[in-house]
């Protein structure tokens, strides 16, 4: 098996997040990409697919991605049964940092136990 078949989930979640002046290719016994995501976030979510695959020592994969915004980890639509919680939850591993995200959006959250569907909330770097 190529290291671009092995590695094809990865350049695939690539292709789904619209990383920016991308690259996918073998060379010298190795799987080389590398692009431009827009948050730290992304960055980790193709880190976290190299290494599901290639495990914690990937040897064969050289990746140079870069992060256009600094500013924020991430920012996150809300969907129906959404809640600060759950959201903590899915970017921290950790319900309790809800205010955390409450407090980088007091300027549209008047209440933490109050968001709507479609509201962008910013999620702060950890």
């Amino acid at each position: 098996m190529s290291l671009m078949d092995k590695y094809r989930a990865v350049v695939r979640l690539s292709e789904d997040l619209n990383i920016q002046d991308s690259y996918f290719e073998e060379k010298d016994g190795k799987f080389r990409m590398g692009g431009i995501v827009q948050t730290q976030y992304e960055k980790n979510q193709i880190w976290d697919k190299i290494k599901e695959i290639g495990g914690e020592n990937f040897p064969d994969v050289a990746a140079d991605i870069k992060i256009a915004v600094t500013d924020y980890y991430h920012k996150h639509t809300v969907q129906k049964g959404d809640t600060l919680s759950k959201i903590a939850k899915h970017y921290y591993d950790d319900a309790n940092k809800y205010m955390k995200i409450f407090n980088a959006n007091k300027d549209i959250l008047k209440d933490p136990n109050l968001i709507h569907p479609g509201q962008e909330l910013i999620i702060p770097n950890d």
